[in-house]
């Protein structure tokens, strides 16, 4: 039962009672029924099974841990009544944290606030260490930009990296400007219909091939 009731549990008593029975049952539940209303009497709202359960036994009513058994079911049932009509229990005020207690005897109100300034910037600190300890696994991927991962059956992965991804942004730069057009020109050469590059006489100075495979090296 939730919240408080209005019907008084003497009420209930006369229900269970009226259900028969052994007249030790009976007996017993007339104990229960006055335990509990001295329990109220203390104005005491806890009437948790863990708390009259320990109260019963005391008093040789009966064995705290039989309350949970099937047969207690109205011994339960009379506990619950007087737990709503005795309405729900008080809250507990929170415990005070040591650090509430160790700034309270300061006296100081200035030195105080200093010291509360302090321990909220080491609470703000050891938060953060316990999120970076949830989090010790870190995976680093070193491998250079560019690359690429080949799988092959029944072997490990390999890491294989482009020949663009292995320049250097001078190096690149270099291939670029050496079978550029204007380039060649400024030094009296150009390139050949075959990639060859060619000097003002018409002799080759590289070779076939030689533009077509600086551009494919730059991804050209």
């Amino acid at each position: 039962m939730n919240g408080k009731t209005d019907i008084h549990p003497d009420a209930t008593l006369e229900v269970l009672l009226a259900k028969g029975g052994r007249s030790n049952r009976r007996a017993n539940l007339a104990k229960m029924h006055e335990l509990c209303r001295k329990h109220h009497e203390t104005g005491s709202r806890e009437f948790s099974l863990p708390v009259i359960g320990r109260l019963a036994e005391a008093e040789g009513i009966m064995k705290g841990r039989a309350l949970y058994n099937a047969q207690s079911a109205d011994y339960r049932t009379l506990i619950e009544i007087w737990a709503a009509y005795a309405g729900p229990p008080v809250p507990k005020p929170p415990k005070p944290l040591a650090s509430h207690q160790y700034l309270m005897r300061i006296e100081d109100p200035a030195i105080r606030s200093i010291m509360q300034a302090i321990i909220a910037e080491r609470d703000r600190l050891k938060a953060q260490i316990n999120v970076l300890k949830a989090n010790t696994q870190v995976t680093v991927d070193r491998r250079p930009l560019g690359a690429t991962v080949a799988y092959a059956p029944g072997s490990q992965s390999v890491t294989v990296l482009a020949m663009t991804a292995q320049l250097t942004p001078s190096e690149r730069e270099a291939l670029e400007k050496a079978v550029s057009a204007n380039y060649l020109e400024e030094r009296g050469l150009r390139e050949g219909s075959h990639g060859e590059i060619i000097n003002e006489r018409g002799r080759p100075v590289f070779e076939v091939g030689f533009a077509r495979a600086i551009r494919k090296v730059l991804g050209n």
